[in-house]
């Protein structure tokens, strides 16, 4: 588990594709020297494991699945990725819950100057778009972001300076595909949604659920 609040910013020092997943290998700065074998770690936003470390960098496994649902196959020697490691008990939550299971990937569509940061304007799938809302948290390449305008099948996140130049946003550029994953939250509560509406639960706990929303006027 993540919160979102990038700690370095890393550079793609190798990456080794094959038919049944990929091997990444990360240089950084300093947050190498404090991960163990076997610890996690996210990179874009996507929860890998590391393997191994050494000389300034570490080298992780990504399974075919979050090669298929992720940008990592698309990263290449020199490209900087977002990196954050596991939060602890005592860490403060200063973003929101990330899990580091990538829901899709979006494509950046606008960037616009404002005041002294920066508004990102993104292109999502139905699939992800049905559990945004205006305000409501989203991570972007791993960065815990609040969406600040939601339109048909796009949403735009305001983003201070700080951030900016603390991330790989500093460099991104329209078209840039980006690793999308939604408020774990929003997922359960439209999960139990959809069990009440068409009532496929034999316990009946999921339809008990959705009419103490509609009684309590949530929906």
């Amino acid at each position: 588990m993540f919160t979102g609040i990038i700690e370095e910013v890393g550079n793609v020092k190798e990456l080794r594709v094959s038919a049944r997943g990929a091997r990444i290998t990360v240089s950084s700065l300093g947050l190498w020297k404090d991960l163990a074998i076997g610890d996690s770690v996210a990179v874009n936003g996507v929860c890998l494991t590391a393997v191994e470390k050494g000389g300034g960098a570490f080298t992780a496994d990504i399974s075919a699945e979050s090669l298929q649902r992720s940008n990592l196959g698309n990263l290449r020697r020199g490209m900087p990725v977002n990196l954050e490691r596991a939060l602890t008990l005592n860490t403060r939550l200063g973003g929101h819950l990330v899990q580091g299971h990538v829901d899709g990937v979006g494509t950046v569509t606008a960037i616009k100057e404002s005041g002294e940061g920066r508004v990102y304007s993104f292109c999502i799938t139905p699939e992800v778009a049905e559990f945004l809302v205006e305000k409501g948290s989203i991570a972007v390449d791993g960065i815990s972001l609040t969406i600040s305008a939601l339109g048909e099948g796009e949403f735009s996140v305001a983003v201070i300076p700080h951030t900016v130049e603390e991330t790989n946003l500093r460099g991104m550029k329209a078209g840039d595909a980006v690793n999308l994953e939604v408020d774990i939250i929003a997922k359960y509560v439209h999960r139990y949604l959809e069990r009440g509406l068409s009532g496929d639960d034999s316990t009946g706990e999921s339809a008990s659920f959705y009419e103490k929303l509609a009684e309590g006027g949530f929906l």
